[in-house]
């Protein structure tokens, strides 16, 4: 998530103040990634490092205004037009997770699938409930429609989740039967040693 270029495109449509610009931030994302004070004046302080913004005054209450300038147009105009990098993928906990679970020592790698798959699961219909509720009342302004792609967006990303984790139980079962199927011959890699293990619940060299 960029908070830079959500900042400048809230800036945009005119100048405003730090604690301004986070609640708005957090209307538009139906405070799925909230913000804290601090975090929107370092990046404030960054753009206007980098020349994006400048400090345009103060408003009636003594706030002290930010307003995006001609770069910080050209850097948000390109950050719109340009595709989000997927070639360097953010790190996943869940998948770090289930990597490491794999012949981890006293790990029931299907209980954890099963813990992550009922969270999920949950989620999604917490997520469900949040859309039914945005559509209740057909969206009457930006922020409106604006967190309803978010929230839309959560709910393919939890079901996503969900085939995955039925895609990852099924493939370590199948490597469970066909290493208790396999003759004996010694310990063989840990990788398959582990569902192995886990899933069939017996460890072969100890028959």
């Amino acid at each position: 998530m960029s908070i830079r270029h959500g900042l400048l495109a809230l800036l945009e449509r005119g100048p405003r103040y730090g604690a301004q610009l986070r609640t708005e931030f957090e209307s538009r994302t139906g405070s799925t990634w909230p913000l804290n004070v601090g975090q929107v004046y370092t990046t404030l302080s960054r753009l206007e490092r980098d020349g994006m913004v400048v400090q345009d005054g103060a408003d009636a209450a003594g706030h002290d205004l930010y307003a995006i300038t001609d770069e910080g147009r050209a850097e948000l105009r390109a950050w719109f037009e340009a595709p989000v990098d997927r070639t360097s993928p953010p790190r996943d906990e869940l998948a770090i997770k289930l990597a490491m679970a794999v012949g981890a020592p006293g790990v029931d790698i299907r209980e954890v699938i099963q813990s992550q798959r009922h969270h999920t699961l949950k989620a999604m219909q917490d997520y469900t409930r949040l859309k039914a509720q945005a559509l209740a009342d057909v969206p009457a302004d930006r922020d409106e429609v604006a967190w309803l792609l978010v929230v839309e967006q959560l709910i393919f990303q939890a079901e996503a989740e969900a085939r995955w984790l039925d895609h990852c139980e099924s493939r370590l079962l199948r490597l469970a039967e066909a290493a208790a199927t396999e003759p004996s011959s010694g310990p063989g890699p840990a990788a398959t040693r582990g569902p192995a293990r886990t899933l069939a619940g017996r460890d072969r060299s100890q028959r």
